[in-house]
């Protein structure tokens, strides 16, 4: 039953928030880059919250509170597990930008010119000013797609770990795994944007364009499963799980949201909205 509910859960946030990206892409037929700016800030600021104040912390209290066997160096076990989950994050972007560059490389063969048009569209998301490459449009949706579809997995292990710390069915509608869930699935949303205009842009049906676009958030329901699982095995499992998925949730918030947020719109309103999604995050998490 309680593999069902982190199955419900997760596809609602992965699948359906990255569609309804993908709907609202369409809809709008341009990417909205200052709504897409605040909401990427405001994602960020609740999810920082949420790994600082819950995440991090559950394992300590979890220590002191001498109801398990964690040893006194679970801080340090913590920290560890966080950096190994950041590394790893970090390790996969890298193989995104490999894939980016040989996709550039390979039209840059084809399409003589192009290739630096390309590569400031995939790292900028100025789909705009590209309306005429076609080719270099659809190309860069694919690679978004991919790129989405690689990081939905590790966020989908931050709901299943953080589930794993109490009984699903007990707070299904609380705790951190219910924040997590919306706050993954509020981010989801501009994220599937990203993925739907390109594709549009370059020539993909709408409906195809949303299809291939929620799909890409199907990983989150692996990920989920798979922290729910390795959590529930012992307590040390349980720290290594939300240690590793708080790790990658932070690479998520520094390393390409708020720079993301940033890019697309060059203000102070960005970091006025991390604010206010960290404030809105701590009281979600202390209520």
């Amino acid at each position: 039953m309680a593999y069902l509910v982190i199955v419900i859960i997760t596809f609602i946030s992965g699948v359906v928030g990255t569609g309804l990206g993908g709907v609202v892409g369409a809809a709008l037929k341009r990417d909205s880059n200052k709504i897409v700016s605040l909401l990427l800030a405001f994602a960020a600021g609740i999810m920082l919250a949420v790994v600082c104040f819950d995440l991090m912390r559950e394992p300590i209290e979890m220590m002191k509170s001498g109801e398990s066997s964690l040893p006194s160096l679970t801080p340090l076990i913590v920290v560890a597990a966080v950096v190994v989950g950041y590394g790893v994050v970090y390790l996969l972007n890298l193989l995104i930008d490999k894939k980016t560059n040989f996709e550039v490389k390979h039209i840059d063969e084809n399409h003589p010119g192009t290739a630096d048009d390309l590569d400031e569209l995939i790292h900028s998301n100025h789909y705009e000013s590209h309306k005429n490459s076609k080719s270099n449009l659809f190309i860069a949706g694919l690679v978004m797609m991919f790129a989405i579809a690689l990081h939905n997995l590790p966020e989908g292990m931050v709901i299943g770990a953080s589930y794993a710390t109490s009984g699903v069915i007990a707070d299904l509608f609380s705790g951190s795994g219910f924040i997590m869930a919306i706050v993954i699935g509020l981010h989801n949303v501009p994220e599937g944007m990203a993925v739907s205009v390109p594709l549009i842009s370059g020539g993909m049906s709408k409906l195809k364009a949303v299809a291939l676009t929620a799909l890409s958030g199907l990983p989150t329901v692996f990920g989920a499963l798979l922290g729910y699982a390795l959590g529930g095995i012992n307590d040390m499992m349980l720290v290594l799980s939300l240690g590793f998925a708080s790790g990658a949730m932070l690479y998520v918030v520094f390393g390409e949201l708020l720079p993301e947020s940033i890019l697309m719109w060059r203000s102070k309103l960005p970091a006025f909205m991390l604010f206010a999604g960290l404030i809105a995050g701590f009281l979600l998490v202390m209520f």
